[in-house]
């Protein structure tokens, strides 16, 4: 299934004593790249798919429900991006496909750059241990599983039941579905280490989403230094709603030993500084490896303000000097890279970070290139990466 243009491996043993060692492998085909974390009684698959030409989105669903079959593994987290009028069918084929109704998609309105069905979709699966299922209101899905250090929680799919609402009552009323979700498996938002929310014209409102956000995080004690990466940019939902979220929420076995350390970003200001109120990355240790969730970043400069307007190439460049930088202040490169979505403001775009990631030698790198609005209207590129790595945590950096 995987060829060899896109492969290697790592690994690292956990410490304390114990020699089980983790192995991280990055294989790849064309349309398709799988990272593979093999862990302590758990295995972990990180899937990017991406369209053939003229493949259809209910090929692709069935193309990913074809290789987790072959992984026998349990999907946890989908992410799909492309438009609304293709998301039905899609979801109809992966419950076909998968032979069940509860699937974990969040569906995101990310248009192809180019002129594919769709965007892509972006998979993680657990193999190995158990996962619970937990179906909510609003079709939300929770997913939960153990690992050698702490217990782990997706949820997917969120938003408001009442689309007819204001978008500042939408907006506090999927808060309040992301903490119910989380109090039936015992969580609470302290324990969230990822959150991904997708706003239908995010310029017109991005204000208000930030001062709902910002008032639910000081009541849950959430502050500078201890809040969540994520990622905001515009993408509409097939419910129609103001937006759709998801949640990756970590929570350890041992209290004493916390499962996620917040990290800063040596070239950019904390997002708090200018209203936003999230880390530019967080570290979840599963004991034998560490996995980094890069926030959205994008081409601002250290005080918060965006730079380079109007230059998309000199953006894309700063943006991932900032990623790399920051990957780099955790031992990690670009070749730790698990998942990426670039977002572009204009389509037309996508030749220049293609050019990038050719000049530096990464044109392999797990991304989906989305076509969505970003939280500003002079920033023309974001991107998200999550990386991942053998081996114990680095000390904590701010």
């Amino acid at each position: 299934m995987f060829t060899d243009a896109y492969s290697h491996a790592t690994s690292g043993a956990v410490g304390t004593g114990v020699t089980e060692a983790t192995r991280i492998s990055h294989t790849g085909a064309a349309g398709l790249r799988l990272t593979t974390i093999e862990a302590r009684g758990v295995t972990e698959f990180h899937l990017t798919l991406t369209p053939f030409p003229k493949e259809t989105a209910v090929a692709c669903a069935r193309r990913l429900a074809e290789v987790i079959h072959s992984l026998d593994a349990t999907l946890v987290r989908l992410i799909a991006f492309g438009p609304v009028s293709a998301s039905h069918a899609t979801l109809a084929a992966l419950r076909q496909a998968l032979d069940t109704a509860d699937v974990p998609l969040t569906w995101v309105e990310g248009l192809p750059c180019g002129g594919a069905a769709i965007a892509g979709i972006q998979a993680q699966a657990i193999a190995k241990a158990e996962v619970q299922s937990l179906v909510l209101a609003g079709n939300a899905i929770a997913r939960i599983w153990r690992d050698a250090v702490a217990t782990h929680c997706v949820l997917s799919n969120l938003g408001s039941a009442h689309p007819g609402l204001s978008r500042t009552e939408q907006t506090r009323e999927t808060f309040v579905a992301i903490q119910g979700a989380l109090a039936q498996v015992g969580m609470t938002m302290k324990d969230v280490a990822r959150t991904w929310f997708f706003l239908d014209d995010i310029l017109s409102w991005y204000g208000d989403f930030n001062r709902v956000r910002n008032t639910v995080f000081e009541q849950q004690e959430l502050r500078p230094g201890s809040m969540p990466a994520s990622t905001g940019v515009r993408g509409r939902n097939p419910a129609g709603a103001a937006l759709t979220a998801a949640v990756w929420a970590v929570k350890p076995h041992d209290t004493s030993n916390p499962g996620a350390t917040f990290v800063g970003s040596p070239r950019q200001c904390a997002a708090t500084a200018y209203g936003s109120a999230f880390s530019r990355a967080v570290e979840i240790n599963s004991g034998g490896h560490r996995q980094l969730l890069v926030s959205g970043t994008a081409s601002i400069e250290p005080g918060g303000q965006t730079v380079h307007i109007g230059d998309v190439r000199a953006q894309i460049t700063l943006t991932m000097q900032v990623v790399g930088d920051l990957l780099k202040s955790r031992g990690m490169s670009y070749a730790d890279v698990s998942r990426a979505t670039a977002y572009f403001k204009s389509g037309a775009d996508l030749p220049l970070f293609q050019a990038w990631l050719v000049a530096n030698q990464l044109q392999a790198m797990p991304v989906v290139n989305a076509c969505c609005e970003i939280c500003r209207d002079d920033l023309l590129f974001e991107i998200e990466v999550d990386a991942v790595q053998a081996g114990v945590p680095l000390t904590a950096s701010r």
